[in-house]
């Protein structure tokens, strides 16, 4: 990242902690953009510039975890369904590094129906963002796989985000990671169900060896593969 950019990164957190600390403290509704201008040190007019609004400021650090986001997916070159996964624990190692925000602001949420809405609208848009760079690395692959795939990985890092905001001891990364390795594994497994040519199905009675159950299970492959040579 461009030293600019970090500097840029810097500065719209700082007026995001401040917005949200003053949130927190008198409110959302009582709480004025003059006031979150004057305790980040901007004017009001830079607030605007900026940020737009009261609304769209307690969600900008969003913003810019979205863009970094895309340019990580942007720039991955190895297997794109793990690449997702390593673009979701972005996020949750970004909310673990702020947690005490992340506290403040999903209190202030809670409290604001509208900021709920915008909150769930935000979320899709990583989902989205996964579903858009799938298609595109994998334009032959099932689209009902990739929104499947895309919407269990947000899903499983959304409940553990929030588990660890609310102080889930178990909400580490390291679970995340596990969690969203299960996930794509099963993913790995139903495309190889899908790609099997035939089915073997064996009977014999109970208490068959072992060994005589792989004789007969070999002799079922066998005669599969000589039916579909024809």
């Amino acid at each position: 990242m461009a030293p600019s950019d970090s500097a840029g990164d810097d500065f719209r957190m700082r007026v995001v902690t401040e917005s949200i600390r003053l949130f927190a403290d008198s409110g959302y509704e009582s709480t004025t953009v003059e006031q979150i201008a004057s305790a980040a040190g901007i004017s009001r007019r830079t607030f605007f510039r900026q940020f737009g609004s009261k609304e769209d400021v307690i969600f900008a650090d969003h913003e810019t975890l979205l863009h970094q986001v895309e340019a990580q997916l942007d720039a991955d070159s190895g297997d794109p369904w793990v690449a997702v996964c390593e673009s979701a624990e972005l996020v949750f190692v970004h909310f673990l590094a702020i947690r005490d925000l992340a506290i403040r602001r999903l209190r202030v949420v809670q409290q604001v129906p509208a900021l709920r809405e915008r909150e769930l609208v935000t979320t899709y848009r990583y989902q989205r963002l996964f579903e858009d760079y799938l298609r595109r690395v994998r334009p032959d692959e099932s689209r009902v796989r990739i929104v499947a795939y895309a919407a269990a990985i947000t899903g499983a890092h959304n409940y553990l985000l929030r588990s660890m905001i609310r102080g889930d001891k178990q909400a580490t990364l390291e679970r995340l990671r596990a969690e969203l390795s299960r996930i794509r594994t099963a993913l790995s497994a139903v495309a190889a169900v899908g790609e099997l040519p035939a089915v073997a199905v064996v009977t014999y009675p109970p208490g068959t060896p072992a060994e005589e159950v792989g004789r007969l299970v070999g002799e079922q492959l066998r005669a599969e593969q000589r039916k579909q040579g024809h």
